[in-house]
């Protein structure tokens, strides 16, 4: 997709008011260039998709989910598809951001080291 999606617009722009707390919390330890210098953005639309959060200069995406993305098979299709646009994706449980912050933040500073 080129330009604007005004529609993809719009979902981010709902999606960044309406966080889990989960996703608030990460954001709060990434945001303003926390780890190591590099800059994230959330809720950031992608080929289609919005995704959590994305580190451009990195071209890493960082998702993090609830009980309802167990064994998707729509997120990995959306995955792959983002790996074929040059991206790589990491995924964290709501619960391992909400319970291992630390090891969380570890895992996104080693890929970010890639």
């Amino acid at each position: 997709m080129r330009g604007r999606n005004e529609k993809s617009i719009r979902i981010a722009r709902r999606l960044r008011v309406n966080q889990t707390d989960a996703e608030t919390i990460l954001w709060n330890r990434i945001r303003n260039r926390q780890i190591d210098g590099h800059k994230f953005v959330r809720q950031q639309p992608i080929i289609g998709y919005v995704c959590d959060f994305v580190c451009r200069e990195r071209r890493l995406i960082i998702e993090v989910d609830g009980g309802q993305h167990n064994e998707s098979a729509a997120d990995a299709v959306r995955d792959r598809r983002l790996i074929e646009a040059g991206y790589r994706v990491l995924r964290f449980w709501n619960n391992d951001v909400l319970g291992n912050t630390e090891g969380v933040l570890l895992s996104i500073q080693a890929e970010l080291l890639k």
